[in-house]
């Protein structure tokens, strides 16, 4: 979907100053978004790697038992609720959507600034309860333990789950009102690109699920600081409950986290593979598909908490149907690359890394969905390789795949592509060594969440740590590429990789106002290889932008949605 290119005098550059205010302007809140979520990665990853040192050893030689205990737990709740979910629902939500449908802003900009200035100041509270004592009962806080441990330190995790919780179902709450309300009149559901839908599914998820674990924590904290007993065993209380609510979001969460990297992958591929995208509605309405299903398969983490038998089974039987939908988006994606015309830069290299990682998280997904199979491994290193499959090899790996996608449109700078392919060797290579062997100490029976273990499991723990080290260097040239760009990297141009949605074809960066007169669809997203598509591209080229007798206006627009109502009936 593209506009007829409309000119810009000059780039608007945002003042330095501006990223650090309550700024109501979706670009600068989705910069923000970013960079504070990266800094509470690289928080994170310090205390994975932490964690990965203490078990290089069989003994708990490195840090104490306690501190162990609170380092896997605090790594958890920074990397899922501080890094992933911001950094895709709020920083490419917020920058990419209202140019993708051609809005000058998100619904709500006052609300979007506030969601996310509750996440900086909660992020410093959750780091703070290290003075007292973190939380570390893990990142599940299943009572009874989360009641006898640390009471302070949880507590304090308490209030910084509901705050963050709290900044999701205000962003979400936008997200759905912008995409629904806020398109330009030529653009119908059909018409939009595969990452709006994406967030429209996110949004969804965030809206029905994330109010209850506001409850559950609501709950648990009067059972921690008043002596309630609604989860307390000792009271009557039942901590079985607790993990129905708790799970009822937070397996949602696992596609609130991965539903937006699967809409940047739908962008990114058919850019860099010049190919249509392979079945555009089918992978449009799959996003809604795992929104709805990934609503009923909570459970299946509860099959060893006594649910019985023909619970299981619906369960079982609904965690693997989950899997046609995702499937659908696999298929698709290697479609769309087959037989393309492969620009390897870095942002594709990533792009494909995490369709191959993704599946391999998929896979061990079905396998673990398996009640017998589950009963097996439950709370092994299987398990974390698993999620680390599906939410590094994925979600991350997907971000960074549209970090080096959208940078040049965010900055106006282009990334050096030697060092973006130095930091995806060093990412894949540490990641694979890192997770992939935990595979092998799940079936053989290592627990998870353990500082001591059987000196048989020492030489794959060795491997695994080595690599958690190689993944921790392939950050530096990300972030020396980074800043280094940003402050003096080569100019980009407005659509330095031939795209064909509506944010190429405004200036790089984008002006305050995105758009100074209202885009006109001419042409569909992933439409590469018409010969209107060639016209849209060199929108890149100045001398095209705002003619009058330019080639751009030879090419028909779009069917309004209107219209298309019309013809529908």
């Amino acid at each position: 979907m593209t506009q007829a290119p409309a000119l810009h005098s000059e780039v608007e550059v945002t003042p330095w100053r501006e990223y650090f205010s309550f700024s109501t302007d979706h670009k600068v809140i989705g910069i923000q978004y970013l960079v504070t979520s990266f800094v509470f990665y690289l928080i994170g990853g310090v205390l994975a790697e932490l964690v990965r040192t203490e078990l290089a050893t069989p003994q708990s030689d490195f840090v104490p038992r306690e501190t162990y205990n609170e380092l896997f737990t605090m790594h958890a709740t920074i990397m899922i609720f501080l890094w992933i979910i911001p950094s895709l629902t709020g920083g490419f939500g917020n920058f990419l959507v209202p140019l993708m449908i051609g809005a000058r802003d998100m619904a709500f900009p006052k609300l979007n600034a506030i969601a996310f200035w509750l996440i900086p100041p909660t992020g410093l509270l959750l780091l703070l309860s290290f003075f007292v004592g973190p939380a570390s009962a893990g990142w599940t806080s299943y009572p009874p333990l989360s009641l006898i441990t640390n009471k302070a330190g949880e507590a304090i995790w308490i209030a910084g789950v509901i705050l963050l919780g709290t900044s999701s179902i205000m962003a979400g709450l936008n997200f759905l009102v912008t995409i629904l309300k806020m398109r330009i009149p030529s653009m119908s559901l059909n018409q939009m690109p595969l990452f709006c839908w994406a967030m429209m599914a996110t949004s969804a998820l965030q809206l029905i699920a994330t109010p209850v674990l506001t409850g559950a924590m609501v709950l648990l904290g009067f059972d921690l600081l008043v002596g309630t007993a609604f989860f307390n065993p000792t009271g009557g209380g039942d901590p079985i409950v607790y993990q129905h609510m708790f799970w009822f979001y937070s397996h949602p969460a696992v596609y609130i986290m991965i539903l937006p990297a699967f809409g940047l992958i739908s962008e990114i591929l058919p850019v860099h593979a010049r190919k249509p995208i392979f079945g555009y509605q089918a992978i449009a309405y799959s996003s809604i598909a795992i929104s709805f299903l990934g609503l009923i398969v909570w459970a299946h983490h509860m099959f060893t908490s006594g649910t019985p038998d023909w619970l299981r089974m619906f369960f079982m039987i609904a965690t693997m149907v989950i899997a046609v939908p995702t499937g659908i988006k696999v298929f698709s994606w290697v479609a769309t690359v087959w037989g393309g015309k492969l620009n390897l830069c870095s942002a594709m290299l990533f792009g494909m890394a995490f369709v191959s990682m993704f599946v391999i998280g998929g896979l061990s997904g079905v396998m673990v969905a398996s009640v017998p199979f589950d009963i097996h491994v439950h709370d092994t290193y299987f398990v974390v390789a698993h999620l680390h499959y599906v939410l590094f090899g994925g979600s991350v790996f997907g971000i960074y795949a549209g970090l080096y996608h959208w940078f040049p449109k965010m900055t106006g700078r282009m990334l050096n592509e030697f060092w973006g392919k130095v930091h995806f060797v060093l990412t894949f290579v540490g990641f694979n060594l890192c997770f992939l062997p935990m595979h092998v100490l799940g079936l053989q029976g290592m627990n998870r969440r353990i500082a001591e273990y059987d000196p048989k499991f020492a030489t794959l723990n060795m491997v695994c740590t080595i690599g958690s080290y190689i993944l921790a260097v392939s950050t530096l040239p990300f972030l020396i590429n980074a800043i280094w760009s940003w402050l003096g990297g080569p100019q980009a141009s407005a659509n330095p990789w031939r795209g064909l949605t509506l944010e190429w074809t405004t200036p790089s960066p984008p002006p305050v106002e995105n758009f100074e007169v209202e885009p006109v669809l001419l042409i569909g997203p992933y439409d590469y290889g018409r010969p209107e598509a060639l016209v849209m591209t060199s929108a890149a080229n100045p001398s095209l932008m705002g003619k009058p007798n330019s080639k751009a206006e030879t090419v028909q627009p779009l069917p309004s949605r209107e219209a298309e109502d019309k013809e529908g009936g």
